[in-house]
């Protein structure tokens, strides 16, 4: 329910309720005047859906809306060419749409847009992305179109920018654009003012109505650069001001008008010609500093260019056979095969097989869909079942997989402490400014007002928390790059913080420690026939699982048909599959009837309609510089494992006598061994081949999944690592320690530089114009500390290790 909302009088409103507009013909409803009927309309709205919490977040926050939304504008959305453009994701029971929403300005908005379900049944969930003014609305086709999802952000003033390409893709173009043309106009600018000034840099005497002349010359070139180029300064502190905030654009955009406010009034009054060139070239280095620090953004969004360190592959067809392709190398057209727990790289058309596909990792809700030949699947679906071989439809980016496996229903509790601490610094930190300037002005007024302007002026500009904002980022996004080229794949740079923190260790064996290579399977018991061999090497082809994989390379290949019906694996027991009217097993003794047996390796079964015919015995080793490791661990280390215990001696010697060893150990048994631990107050690090333990990485404080096959993906994960780089694991973890020293390290360079810049300023010693060039320097220093005190240490523990 929205909360209650005043009833002031009539009389007593000058502006709209919903915009703050000047109502030059006001209409009265519900006890407020409104400018217009559109803002009328859009209150109706939201006060008959209870939503009005809205207006007591902020004070007039709507946009006007002159005109009643017509419905029939957005009637061409549901033209089925265009859906298949617009949506992200669509089927008969959700779809998935992003739009760039110019409106969105402030937390008002924020909380309607992610409330618009309230105002529609058929809107499942609705997710702002402020920074970018984006909004992704996941729906119900049966009950809205996209049409009436675009006419009912307009009806309450949040009209939609339509376009068929990623529209913040769209926006960040155009805003780059608008800001390098702010930027060059500037620029122009201070450079003629600058040459205007030199008859006065060089103390020339000339005629004092020339001197005006170039007094009056250097206004006009200055007023583009108060009113185009400093806009985004003036509008950001503008907003803050009607919303009753303060915000970092706030001391910038004082400093701004004051300097240019003080040069007016000299030149008016003939005082003398003012400060334009201080003031140009402020604007000048201030943009320099944005748009240094948006290339510098563009760079820590890893979310955008995940190719350069996630090597996401999946089978392609080609002249030779089918071959393993990364995915952004796949292009329209291309066919691939997909396997069981494979996920499906983009969106495509089934050309050949039928199977299950998973959208959860998508929708949030897992309910398998039925695909068949001729069906549209979309990328993030894991296929659940027989391969499907799938023809390329539309290429998509790698951001798109990354997004999903940063979907919500896989985050961890909690927040970042780092962002907090730096968040909570941020606020306090532009009252601290103005606090500073206050102080100052009031004692440079009494002591000598002439430099007044320029003194307050500097300390509103040299006062930059930009170097702050980029130590986290700058610093945890470069050591993920080094992770990354050595094979450790993150999700996000909240995994650094958590690796940082943990002090246990818990191991999955099989696929894990231990991995099988091509020859190290021996069939044991009766023979099984060609056509049976058959079956089982098509079974396991199906699967991800390490010891599938070793079985399906170790039988020969065949030219014969098969047809494999209802085939299905189920985790931690094996594969099952009808041929020809048999039913096929492959897996664990109690799976298919066996009695189990004294080897001391991986033993995997095969039953045919019941009948046990023997086994496969795979000789798994165990990984490369893992003892070395293990003896480096100083957490407390632990074993989950679904096999049997035979090889209970080996992973004793391995681990150590003090280590807990658990054996025939289900998905669901391995989840809530994790939770004791946490209940314990243990930081734990669970390692696993992603596939049977899905549920305990993502219950783990920190999971990291072990691949041989850079296709099996498992979003349920924090990270993804290599397993040849397994025995590394600890210098990892001792270089996600090290990363938060460095950010504690390049917060105390923040507060250095804006401590020594204050006090050079305050006291007199400092020019805007010097102020203006110290910001970028400040962001500089910050990121070439980041560079290279990460890529310093990083080698200190990687040294001569190949990439």
């Amino acid at each position: 329910m929205g909360s209650a909302l005043p009833k002031p009088h009539v009389a007593d409103q000058a502006l709209c309720f919903h915009c703050g507009q000047p109502c030059d013909v006001p209409q009265e409803y519900d006890g407020h005047i409104f400018c217009c009927a559109g803002c009328r309309s859009v209150y109706q709205i939201i006060s008959a859906n209870n939503l009005c919490t809205y207006y007591n977040l902020e004070k007039n926050p709507g946009q006007q809306q002159k005109y009643p939304v017509d419905a029939g504008e957005f009637e061409s959305l549901n033209d089925p060419f265009v859906r298949k453009k617009l949506l992200l994701f669509d089927s008969p029971d959700f779809a998935r749409v992003e739009w760039y929403i110019p409106a969105i300005h402030c937390v008002s908005c924020i909380w309607l847009l992610e409330n618009l379900h309230k105002l529609n049944q058929g809107i499942l969930r609705a997710q702002v992305h402020f920074a970018r003014k984006t909004v992704t609305i996941d729906f119900q086709p049966a009950k809205i179109t996209p049409g009436m999802v675009a006419a009912l952000l307009s009806s309450v003033g949040y009209a939609p920018v339509i376009r068929l390409q990623n529209p913040a893709s769209s926006f960040n173009q155009t805003a780059h654009r608008s800001l390098i043309l702010k930027l060059a106009v500037a620029g122009f600018a201070f450079g003629n003012v600058m040459l205007f000034s030199f008859p006065e840099y060089l103390g020339m005497e000339g005629s004092e109505n020339m001197a005006r002349i170039f007094s009056w010359l250097n206004v006009v070139l200055s007023v583009p650069v108060l009113l185009y180029s400093g806009a985004d300064y003036l509008k950001s502190a503008l907003g803050a001001i009607q919303q009753r905030q303060i915000n970092i654009d706030l001391p910038i955009a004082l400093g701004l008008v004051a300097l240019f406010a003080r040069s007016l009034y000299d030149i008016v009054t003939g005082y003398g010609p003012g400060y334009l060139d201080s003031f140009t070239g402020l604007v000048f280095f201030l943009l320099v500093g944005r748009w240094f620090q948006e290339k510098t953004y563009r760079n820590l969004a890893f979310d955008r260019d995940y190719t350069s360190f996630f090597p996401l592959a999946i089978y392609r067809k080609e002249q030779e056979g089918w071959k393993p392709a990364v995915i952004y190398d796949l292009e329209v057209g291309d066919v691939i095969r997909v396997r069981n727990m494979e996920i499906i790289p983009a969106d495509s058309v089934v050309v050949h097989g039928n199977a299950f596909v998973d959208y959860s990792f998508v929708t949030g809700e897992s309910r398998p869909v039925t695909i068949s030949e001729g069906d549209r699947v979309f990328a993030g679906g894991r296929v659940l079942g027989q391969p499907m071989e799938l023809k390329i439809e539309k290429k998509t980016s790698q951001s798109h997989l990354t997004s999903l496996w940063n979907h919500d229903i896989f985050k961890k509790p909690g927040e970042s402490r780092y962002r907090r601490l730096l968040d909570t610094a941020a606020r306090r930190f532009t009252w601290a400014v103005l606090l500073i300037t206050l102080t100052a002005g009031i004692y440079w007024y009494l002591n000598d007002p002439g430099r007044v302007w320029l003194v307050v002026t500097s300390v509103l500009v040299v006062a930059c928390p930009c170097a702050l904002a980029l130590t986290v980022p700058f610093t945890l996004g470069s050591m993920m790059r080094q992770f990354g080229r050595h094979g450790f794949y993150l999700k996000n740079a909240d995994v650094l913080e958590r690796l940082a923190s943990v002090n246990m260790w818990v191991f999955d064996k099989t696929g894990t420690l231990t991995h099988g290579k091509a020859g190290s399977v021996r069939w044991m018991g009766g023979n099984l026939t060609p056509h049976e061999q058959a079956v089982v090497r098509q079974l396991c082809s199906y699967s991800t699982h390490p010891l599938s994989v070793l079985i399906a390379a170790s039988l020969p290949e065949t030219n014969e048909r098969l047809l494999i019906s209802r085939f299905s694996e189920i985790p931690g027991k094996g594969l099952e599959g009808y041929c020809a009217g048999h039913l096929f097993r492959v897996g664990s003794a109690p799976f298919t009837g066996a009695m189990p047996v004294g080897e001391p390796a991986a033993t995997v079964f095969v039953s045919v309609d019941g009948q046990v015919r023997g086994y496969f015995v795979t000789d798994t080793s165990v990984r490369s510089n893992i003892k070395e490791a293990v003896s480096r661990w100083k957490s407390t280390v632990a074993l989950l494992s679904g096999d049997n215990d035979t090889d209970r001696l080996r992973m004793r010697s391995l681990l150590g006598e003090a280590a807990p060893l658990l054996f025939n150990q289900t998905p669901h048994d391995k989840l809530n061994y994790i939770s004791n631990l946490q209940a314990e107050g243990k930081k734990v690090l669970m390692v696993g081949d992603g596939l049977n333990d899905a549920g305990a990485l993502k219950q783990a404080d920190a999971g990291v999944a072990v691949t041989d096959d850079a296709g099996v993906f498992t979003p349920a994960c924090d990270a993804i690592l290599q397993g040849d780089k397994l025995g590394y694991l600890d210098r990892f973890v001792l270089l996600a320690e090290k990363s938060m020293q460095l950010v504690k390290a390049g917060f105390g360079i923040s507060f250095l530089y804006n401590a020594i810049t204050l006090s050079f300023a305050v006291t007199g010693n400092l020019t805007p114009l010097v102020a203006a060039i110290l910001m970028p320097v400040s962001s500089i220093s910050v990121v070439v500390f980041a560079t290279v005190s990460v890529h310093f240490t990083f080698n200190r523990y990687f040294k001569n290790q190949p990439l």
